[in-house]
Protein backbone atom coordinates (compact mmCIF):
# COMPACT_ATOMS: atom_id res chain seq x y z
CA UNK A 1 0.00 0.00 0.00
CA UNK A 2 1.43 3.66 -0.58
CA UNK A 3 0.19 7.10 0.22
CA UNK A 4 1.45 10.07 -1.87
CA UNK A 5 1.83 10.18 -5.98
CA UNK A 6 4.17 8.11 -8.07
CA UNK A 7 3.83 10.47 -10.80
CA UNK A 8 5.79 12.97 -8.93
CA UNK A 9 7.74 10.40 -7.48
CA UNK A 10 6.80 11.74 -3.82
CA UNK A 11 5.04 8.64 -1.80
CA UNK A 12 5.08 6.20 1.14
CA UNK A 13 5.16 2.70 0.78
CA UNK A 14 3.79 0.14 3.41
CA UNK A 15 4.04 -3.90 3.45
CA UNK A 16 1.53 -5.38 5.72
CA UNK A 17 1.63 -9.02 6.33
CA UNK A 18 -1.38 -10.61 8.34
CA UNK A 19 -3.10 -6.99 8.72
CA UNK A 20 0.33 -6.19 10.31
CA UNK A 21 2.92 -3.59 9.16
CA UNK A 22 6.08 -5.03 8.82
CA UNK A 23 7.65 -2.64 6.79
CA UNK A 24 8.00 0.90 5.28
CA UNK A 25 9.95 3.21 3.00
CA UNK A 26 9.23 7.28 1.74
CA UNK A 27 10.70 8.27 -1.37
CA UNK A 28 11.10 11.99 -1.44
CA UNK A 29 9.03 12.95 1.60
CA UNK A 30 11.08 14.13 4.14
CA UNK A 31 10.94 13.88 7.90
CA UNK A 32 9.02 10.75 7.92
CA UNK A 33 11.84 8.23 8.63
CA UNK A 34 11.85 8.01 12.09
CA UNK A 35 7.48 8.32 12.34
CA UNK A 36 7.37 5.47 9.79
CA UNK A 37 10.07 3.04 11.84
CA UNK A 38 7.58 4.07 14.73
CA UNK A 39 4.94 2.53 12.97
CA UNK A 40 6.75 -0.68 12.38
CA UNK A 41 8.16 -1.13 15.70
CA UNK A 42 6.26 -3.78 17.05
CA UNK A 43 3.13 -1.54 16.29
CA UNK A 44 -0.66 -2.72 14.34
CA UNK A 45 -1.40 0.35 12.19
CA UNK A 46 -4.83 1.00 11.77
CA UNK A 47 -4.76 0.07 7.69
CA UNK A 48 -7.69 2.28 6.73
CA UNK A 49 -5.53 5.29 7.72
CA UNK A 50 -2.88 4.75 6.01
CA UNK A 51 -5.26 4.74 2.89
CA UNK A 52 -5.94 8.18 3.57
CA UNK A 53 -3.42 10.91 1.90
CA UNK A 54 -4.36 13.89 4.22
CA UNK A 55 -4.11 11.74 7.10
CA UNK A 56 -0.88 13.22 8.38
CA UNK A 57 1.77 10.49 9.25
CA UNK A 58 2.56 11.76 13.29
CA UNK A 59 -1.01 10.83 13.83
CA UNK A 60 -0.69 7.35 12.71
CA UNK A 61 1.15 6.64 15.58
CA UNK A 62 -1.41 7.81 17.47
CA UNK A 63 -3.82 5.94 16.02
CA UNK A 64 -2.02 2.66 16.39
CA UNK A 65 -2.74 -0.34 18.46
CA UNK A 66 -0.39 -2.62 19.94
CA UNK A 67 -1.00 -6.34 18.99
CA UNK A 68 -2.52 -7.49 21.48
CA UNK A 69 -5.03 -4.80 21.37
Amino acid sequence: MFRGALATREFIAFWLKDGRLVAGMNVNVWDVAETIGALVAGQRTVAAALWVPKTPIGLLTRISRSPSG
